[in-house]
């Protein structure tokens, strides 16, 4: 009785197994399943960026002095020229981040985010604008991370924007007002698409899937609605840079990705965060590397330590085969190098960041 008790828990994942050689098969959850390569193969360490490199996609890690010291010697060491600090801050809490990361004005650039309140009121607009402008002064250089997984804008701090996507007229005079000051606009629509698939057998990133699982009712805006949404913004506003993170999501099938870019010379993407996604299937992704490698940006969004760096660079530009980085990723699928060339690689750790990053208008 006492050993179906413990099976039952197992199974409802209640208990943890014993990970190791004790574990019985037959109750091991796939939740806790990390296997190990026993493949005789190169394992490359790559202790620094090949090129300098623009982290296009961090956050405001660091919470005091000391911590945004030894994150700048932590980007020496790793070679990490610049960081972005996606805020998503508006009013004072985007004024105490900046003064906090100020010491480093050639290491660190901060962007805010928008504020949405009153959004849902007559007259929204002209508030939101303001504050813009004035996180502008204070030393934002663009905005983000603006997120939206279908019910609506949600990301940027203090306020909520829930109803109301990328596209809705009422976001037109913040983004007409980006333009106007050249504040590249990040965000993030969606998330991958197995979050939105049916939590079954059949799904095989289930191992990260089922913990960001997406339910789309009424509501809430689907995977290629949310894409839509972005192409109506980047297509209404030609003037505005728009960096949509994480392969805006779209790793299962880059070729939506590719046919945005084709279309729209104002969109850019980052690589943060969707590398596990990616290296699962390298020839194809590197083919995409290559073709788009003036249009993708080198970004982390996983927190700052070397193992973390170390890894980016890894799958980045080594063939390595056959890989797991648990401490990294979720999946249960092994990872490949994409053994990227150096023109390739040059730009996309550093040359399109500079082109986003273009000087302000003053």
């Amino acid at each position: 009785m006492k050993h179906t008790c413990i099976a039952l828990l197992l199974a409802l994942g209640c208990v943890a197994p014993a990970l190791g050689a004790e574990s019985d098969p037959e109750t091991l959850l796939l939740k806790d399943y990390r296997p190990r390569s026993l493949y005789n193969t190169p394992q490359t360490v790559v202790k620094k960026a090949k090129y300098p490199a623009i982290d296009m996609h961090a956050h405001a890690y660091a919470k005091t002095p000391e911590q945004v010291t030894r994150w700048v010697r932590l980007m020496d060491e790793m070679g990490v020229q610049k960081s972005i600090i996606l805020t998503g801050a508006t009013g004072r809490q985007f004024d105490d981040i900046y003064a906090l990361y100020s010491k480093y004005p050639d290491r660190f650039e901060l962007w805010c985010g928008f504020d949405y309140a009153g959004y849902d009121q007559p007259g929204f607009g002209p508030a939101a604008v303001k504050e813009l402008e004035r996180c502008y002064r204070v030393g934002a250089r663009g905005v983000g991370e603006l997120g939206d997984k279908g019910k609506g804008l949600f990301y940027s701090k203090p306020t909520k924007a829930w109803g109301m996507h990328l596209d809705d007229a009422r976001m037109d005079p913040l983004l007409r007002k980006c333009a106007e000051l050249k504040m590249p606009v990040n965000i993030h629509v969606a998330d991958p698409y197995w979050m939105y698939e049916p939590m079954n057998a059949q799904n095989d990133g289930l191992m990260n899937a089922y913990k960001w699982r997406i339910e789309v009712k009424p509501g809430v805006v689907d995977h290629a609605g949310l894409l839509k949404t972005l192409e109506n913004a980047v297509a209404r506003h030609r003037q505005t840079t728009f960096v949509v993170c994480h392969f805006a999501n779209c790793s299962h099938d880059l070729n939506l990705l590719g046919a945005l870019f084709d279309q729209y010379p104002n969109l850019y993407a980052d690589i943060s965060a969707r590398y596990a996604e990616t290296a699962a299937i390298p020839r194809f992704v590197a083919q995409f590397y290559e073709k788009y490698q003036e249009r993708l940006v080198y970004g982390t969004d996983m927190g700052p330590n070397p193992a973390m760096y170390q890894w980016t660079f890894r799958i980045l530009e080594s063939a390595d085969e056959h890989f797991y980085a648990w401490n990294h990723s979720t999946y249960h699928w092994p990872l490949y190098g994409l053994a990227l060339d150096d023109k390739v690689l040059e730009n996309v750790y550093r040359n399109n960041a500079v082109k986003v990053l273009q000087k302000p208008s003053r």
